[in-house]
């Protein structure tokens, strides 16, 4: 008992030498004015960088949005001139090349992620592959284009789907890459030790362990690499924009309008599936 009371008298003493009002927001202090019109500011600056994308964003859902049918997904492209058709065979070109991009960077980047986070994180050769990925994360795409161009197109004689997805393998494969690795790290070596501890081999611990409970994680991480490489083919719809024929401009706005959603629901599901890591991280002891 004299410990308790000699530990809460000087913070009841404490608490009685603070002038509340001193803490009291108002206008006419000098310091909580200066706040209010610096959030002020920031706040207007904020909604200024967001008008352009805004008016974008309405302009693409006014005209892409008249051109939406169910002929859009399932017609040919017309011929100049003529009216009608869709981009049916667009779509599923674009979604063959992503499926062919994923098949390509998502073992090779959930794979070198484990290897960055659990088997030599510390080496000389995981400092060698972690720095080539934060170098690959900021690739321009015209370079990916040209890698792809110049190993598969040159090789092969001819443009493929396999061209176009190790192009965007190569966009998607740091991302997936370096998330996986943070992934991993966020489960903590203590399940790691006790899974050796009760004889666990290390690719037991990596396969019943640590990816199960990092699946969110890497599943956010994949989401966002498809949402990437989505975007990446929105260059080819500058042809259709510079047709002198009306129809072709709508389908480029049409066009748009799909791309546009398939990245937005992308990304969505990775900022959810990241929220939900979260609170599974803040829950586990």
């Amino acid at each position: 008992m004299t410990t308790a009371s000699a530990t809460s008298k000087p913070a009841t003493q404490f608490i009685g030498r603070v002038d509340l009002q001193k803490l009291d927001r108002s206008l006419r202090r000098p310091r909580t004015l200066l706040s209010f019109c610096l959030s002020l500011l920031c706040a207007m600056l904020a909604l200024l960088a967001a008008l352009p994308l805004a008016s974008v964003l309405l302009m693409l859902v006014w005209r892409g949005g008249a051109r939406l049918s169910l002929a859009l997904f399932t017609e040919l492209p017309p011929a100049a001139g003529m009216p009608g058709g869709g981009v049916g065979n667009a779509i599923v070109g674009s979604l063959l090349v992503i499926f062919v991009a994923a098949v390509i960077s998502i073992p090779v980047g959930v794979l070198a992620g484990v290897y960055l986070a659990e088997i030599d994180p510390d080496g000389r050769g995981a400092a060698v592959v972690r720095f080539c990925a934060k170098l690959l994360a900021g690739l321009p795409s015209i370079l990916a284009g040209v890698f792809a161009y110049t190993t598969v197109v040159l090789l092969t004689g001819r443009f493929s789907p396999l061209a176009g997805g190790v192009a965007l393998a190569l966009l998607m494969l740091p991302i997936i890459m370096l998330t996986t690795e943070e992934a991993v790290r966020a489960v903590g070596a203590e399940m790691s030790e006790a899974a050796i501890g009760m004889g666990a081999t290390q690719a037991q611990v990596v396969l019943q362990i640590l990816l199960p409970t990092a699946r969110p994680g890497i599943v956010t991480g994949v989401l966002l690499a498809l949402a990437r490489g989505a975007g990446e083919t929105a260059p080819l719809l500058f042809n259709f924009s510079k047709s002198p024929f009306q129809n072709q401009k709508d389908f480029a706005w049409a066009a748009s309008l799909i791309l546009v959603f398939i990245v937005l629901v992308l990304t969505l599901g990775g900022q959810a599936l990241s929220r939900r890591a979260a609170k599974l991280a803040g829950a586990s002891p």
